[in-house]
């Protein structure tokens, strides 16, 4: 499955039906996720912008920055933003054993209970991979463990330093509808698009009546 696309095609979601590639829903809600992060500034540059508008979202982290920056994680949650696993250190599943995948995997929930514990004692059961590839093996075992397998309907692309800050924001805006999974990256890497796009697409869901919550 290809990382690059703006827009999943039908027919991949039909064939890996197991995975959530959007929430559909009568409440005109959208679901923003980021992932990498947390990351510093960055972050945080983020969740204000959330607030802005009310909107709620998941990140989708790095157990290796959760270590790192863990207030930065702390403030994620406290402002009621939901928490997702994104593997200890962004593994390529394609080139890693089951079994090395699992550990990772593992690694990250252990950063995110150390933390969260202290704050809501809440576990997190959300899980994107890195890359958007996995194993058939690798994903029914962690379904086994309880993880839901969070994929998207809308790929911003922020992170593709060769389109523009006019394109990332196109790409959000002309393929988002209600129910819509949409992947940001709250990343150095990603930051030039993002800090052009977020904010404008923020304010033109909020004209529209779009709802921006949290997967839970």
């Amino acid at each position: 499955m290809s990382c690059y696309w703006v827009k999943t095609n039908v027919l991949i979601k039909k064939l890996f039906s197991h995975y959530i590639w959007a929430i559909p829903n009568a409440e005109n809600k959208i679901y923003l996720t980021f992932d990498d992060g947390p990351t510093p500034e960055i972050t945080e540059w983020v969740l204000e912008e959330l607030e802005k508008y009310n909107a709620k979202a998941t990140f989708f982290c790095i157990g290796n920055n959760i270590e790192k920056h863990p207030e930065i994680f702390a403030k994620i949650v406290t402002n009621g933003h939901s928490i997702g696993n994104h593997t200890f250190n962004h593994l390529n599943s394609w080139k890693t054993s089951t079994k090395e995948y699992l550990e990772n995997v593992n690694l990250c929930e252990s950063s995110i209970l150390n933390l969260k514990s202290t704050i809501l004692n809440l576990q997190s059961k959300l899980f994107r991979p890195p890359y958007g590839k996995i194993k058939m093996a690798q994903s029914k075992r962690l379904r086994q463990l309880g993880y839901k397998i969070i994929m998207w309907d809308v790929l911003s692309a922020d992170f593709d330093t060769r389109i523009s800050p006019e394109k990332c924001l196109e790409n959000v805006l002309k393929n988002v509808k209600s129910g819509s999974i949409i992947v940001f990256h709250d990343s150095i890497k990603a930051f030039p698009n993002l800090e052009y796009t977020l904010p404008k697409a923020l304010q033109y869901w909020a004209a529209k009546g779009f709802v921006c919550d949290s997967i839970k």
